[in-house]
């Protein structure tokens, strides 16, 4: 067993390698899920003092504008009754707590159900949000009316497979162990392509990345939005054509680190599959706005005049506004890197801060 890990208090790490000891290399979707449960199960990382930081805590005007949005797509629907909140993976309730401050101001006062697995994170939200209802997964969410979902950074924190070009045909993307260490190493046997066909074009070492979980997710969710109507607003960074390379990334105390150096304490992540998820909302005949560059989507819809109004109103904060602004829409900040996309029942009307980006 390696120095510093207690077998009463196993770490991801012991998990991974004693699987790996019985067993032998596991699959990279595996090996992702469960760095990533123990690493959410065991910390809050967000802010200054942990991982990372999401847009909701760079400033209160991106929950405000997503709180905007929805308001404006549930007044055009004509303010339907027993409308729910639900959000996936909410982190500390932030976006949640702004989002619902703006939808109020125009009436709209649903019910908030939060999507989360962390009892560390629960704890967190429950201090903004006393009244919610927390869930597992999304199969207990309310059935008697429709859903106003946002999945914020939710995407991206999902396991990923990947398959590998080799001589022989394609390999699916293992971890293994070298002494103390992880490794991604091809499996002996061959794989099917994700994509089908051969591998006929693509040069060895060629990796085709995807995620059957999220997949899974965007079916489910898809499937709720056509049965209750509502709309799902994913926001995250990912590509929106298919591509091939691995997207897989990790951070540990706001700096990249190797994906296979500390499962368990750093944030592993994948870029997100728009166009895949997209698709699925369609086969549920589902109408798809965006992706759109997040940057433009927050101008369109006022954040530069939410700014303004803020800085009139504190001219003290003027350049934490300024510095928090450009850092959620600067083309080389958040504004260019994230995407933002809306996938709304067929009955309702289109939303809107997209007509730039179909």
């Amino acid at each position: 067993m390696p120095d510093g890990i207690q077998a009463d208090h196993p770490t991801a790490a012991h998990i991974i390698a004693d699987r790996i000891d019985r067993e032998g290399p596991i699959p990279l979707g595996d090996y992702m899920a469960i760095a990533n449960a123990h690493y959410y199960a065991s910390k809050d990382p967000l802010g200054e003092e942990g991982d990372f930081v999401t847009a909701p805590e760079i400033s209160q005007m991106f929950g405000e504008i997503v709180g905007i949005w929805l308001a404006d797509l549930w007044l055009r629907k004509g303010s339907p009754d027993h409308c729910h909140y639900v959000e996936l993976g909410p982190g500390r309730g932030t976006l949640a707590h702004d989002a619902q401050r703006s939808m109020a101001k125009f009436g709209c006062s649903p019910a908030v159900h939060f999507v989360e697995t962390s009892p560390v994170l629960k704890a967190r939200q429950a201090q903004l949000h006393p009244d919610a209802t927390w869930h597992d997964d999304i199969s207990d969410l309310p059935e008697d009316g429709p859903l106003l979902i946002i999945a914020n950074e939710f995407f991206d924190a999902l396991p990923v497979e990947q398959f590998v070009v080799s001589s022989g045909g394609w390999r699916r993307q293992m971890v293994a162990r070298d002494r103390s260490k992880f490794v991604a190493v091809p499996s002996v046997d061959p794989a099917e392509n994700p994509a089908g066909g051969t591998t006929s074009g693509f040069p060895d070492g060629t990796i085709l990345e995807h995620s059957p979980v999220s997949v899974e997710w965007a079916g489910n969710l898809a499937n709720r939005l056509a049965k209750q109507g509502g709309t799902l607003l994913i926001i995250d960074y990912g590509y929106t054509r298919p591509g091939t390379g691995s997207t897989l990334q990790a951070i540990k105390d706001h700096m990249p680190v190797s994906p296979f150096d500390c499962p368990g304490a750093s944030d592993l992540t994948a870029h997100v599959d728009f166009h895949t998820l997209a698709n699925i909302a369609r086969t549920r005949l589902l109408a798809v706005s965006g992706p759109a560059q997040q940057g433009q989507w927050l101008k369109s819809l006022g954040i530069d005049q939410r700014a303004a109004a803020l800085t009139a109103a504190s001219p003290k904060q003027a350049e934490t506004i300024r510095a928090a602004l450009h850092r959620l829409t600067g083309p080389e900040e958040m504004g260019c890197l994230f995407q933002v996309m809306a996938v709304t029942a067929i009955d309702w009307p289109e939303p809107e801060g997209f007509s730039y980006g179909e």
